[in-house]
């Protein structure tokens, strides 16, 4: 996007933009900084350092997590992410929407500094104007601000980490981690942070009758890396009612293919998106507070819509003549025949080259390799709330359920784990039954982002309590330091 005229002085670029962008930051945090110290002990073991907060993930609940921990001056915190400088989270790499499904107007990483908001990064880019014409924001756009929002606050992140285990070593997290050349690393922490995204409480989710039945090349995840160009020519099957499925459905048809069929259970499109709703702030600050039974109903309903295609997404796909939608027709199986694959449906057989499954993903711990040697020992919904009669959902009863400060809790209070779990915060899409949108979602970042960081802080002062007791009664630096009258 070029930018926008009538913002630029005579011969100024939009990195002059950016620059005086970063100036007005930089001067921002400066006349913010208070206090102006940091006050956590740090700690080592065996010579060894010790992490306050590790982060796992820098997309944007873990940049954003890390910038609220600086702001209340924890600063012996690192991120870490699997992915390469620039590849962090969904935005560039599987994300297939145009733009944002998020208002324009949105905020959440900035931590309430207008000069840290998407606007103001916007506008310093492509102009005022460019800012006012605008209707969502581009993902490229978003990625792209959250790797200026990472540099301009130098925030400490190192990718190529692929997190795999952790495990309690005498009251600290031992974090081993494994790069793209199989190399370990291993980093002693107090705090983690699990801010893995979406599908950061399980994985994503391909139904067996598909796995089971076609060859692996034959289909793929709206989650995966998919070879559009390859695809030119080819009858898809799109199976799916959400966004996602109808991204990919549009992404598929922009590239040639030479037709695409999205089936959906449902006998209607999904239309009403409650993400629109829950953007309030009543909801967004104070769902947590709830009773069980109220955070059951609100979630059982808003897991019941889920979240539809925007209508620009779906005039993507239905400008295209060779796009269909079928409803009251999900897959109930699948075989190769010859060179075809073949899906049942209750409508009858259909017939495809290759399939993309848009059935989003399955909440189980265990099937994540970092959280799998600790899933058994998590309380899930279904261990501390019965759902009124007829109010059943199997969804979010298996859903971990959280306390305050985002901590897994143990089934049994007695479990030997139950000390690790208290210091590892969940700050996936799962968290959403016990928090309400949080790190995962634009939407709810502002809030979850802060009351986060805060309990952190908390926990953190909290166990060093007698050591910072310790430092006041051997604080003795004068403050009055003269009895003599004030020179002339």
């Amino acid at each position: 996007m070029a930018a926008d005229s009538d913002h630029y002085r005579p011969g100024e670029t939009p990195e002059d933009g950016l620059a005086a962008l970063d100036a007005r930051v930089r001067r921002d945090l400066t006349v913010i900084d208070y206090p102006r110290h940091d006050w956590t002990p740090r700690l080592t073991r065996d010579g060894e350092p010790v992490l306050d907060v590790a982060i796992i993930g820098a997309g944007q609940g873990g940049l954003a997590t890390a910038f609220a921990l600086k702001r209340g001056n924890i600063t012996n915190v690192r991120i870490f992410d699997r992915a390469s400088r620039g590849g962090e989270g969904p935005w560039v790499t599987f994300a297939r929407m145009i733009t944002l499904r998020t208002p324009k107007y949105v905020t959440g990483p900035d931590l309430g500094i207008p000069n840290l908001t998407p606007r103001a990064w916007y506008e310093a880019r492509y102009g005022a104007g460019a800012w006012e014409r605008l209707d969502k924001i581009p993902r490229g756009d978003w990625q792209a601000y959250l790797d200026w929002y990472r540099a301009v606050l130098d925030l400490p992140v190192e990718n190529d980490r692929s997190f795999e285990h952790v495990a309690w070593e005498d009251g600290l997290l031992r974090l081993t981690f494994r790069d793209a050349e199989g190399r370990e690393y291993r980093y002693l922490a107090r705090k983690l942070v699990l801010a893995t995204g979406i599908d950061g409480g399980g994985r994503w989710h391909v139904p067996d009758f598909i796995r089971q039945a076609l060859p692996r090349a034959r289909y793929a995840h709206t989650s995966e890396p998919i070879d559009f160009a390859a695809l030119r020519g080819k009858r898809i099957g799109v199976l799916g009612a959400g966004a996602s499925a109808f991204d990919n459905a549009a992404t598929a048809l922009e590239e040639g293919v030479a037709s695409v069929a999205l089936c959906l259970r449902r006998r209607v499109i999904p239309s009403v998106n409650p993400y629109r709703w829950m953007e309030n702030a009543g909801f967004l600050a104070h769902f947590s507070a709830l009773s069980d039974t109220l955070r059951w109903r609100f979630m059982r309903h808003i897991y019941e819509l889920n979240q539809p295609p925007p209508q620009d997404t779906f005039w993507r796909c239905r400008r295209h003549p060779t796009f269909s939608y079928h409803t009251g027709c999900g897959w109930t199986g699948a075989r190769m025949e010859g060179d075809e694959i073949v899906v049942q449906t209750p409508d009858g057989e259909m017939r495809f080259d290759f399939v993309i499954i848009g059935t989003g993903f399955a909440v189980d711990m265990a099937l994540r390799p970092e959280t799998a040697s600790f899933a058994g020992s998590v309380a899930l919904w279904r261990d501390r709330f019965t759902p009124p009669e007829g109010e059943d959902s199997a969804v979010l009863a298996a859903h971990p359920y959280l306390g305050e400060s985002y901590q897994f809790l143990p089934r049994d209070a007695a479990d030997p784990l139950a000390p690790m779990l208290a210091n590892i915060h969940n700050f996936t899409f799962s968290a959403t039954p016990s928090m309400g949108l949080s790190g995962a979602s634009i939407s709810g970042m502002r809030f979850g982002v802060e009351r986060l960081a805060r309990r952190l802080g908390r926990d953190l002062f909290v166990a060093d309590g007698a050591w910072h007791l310790d430092q006041l009664l051997n604080y003795i630096t004068p403050e009055l330091v003269s009895l003599d009258p004030p020179d002339a």
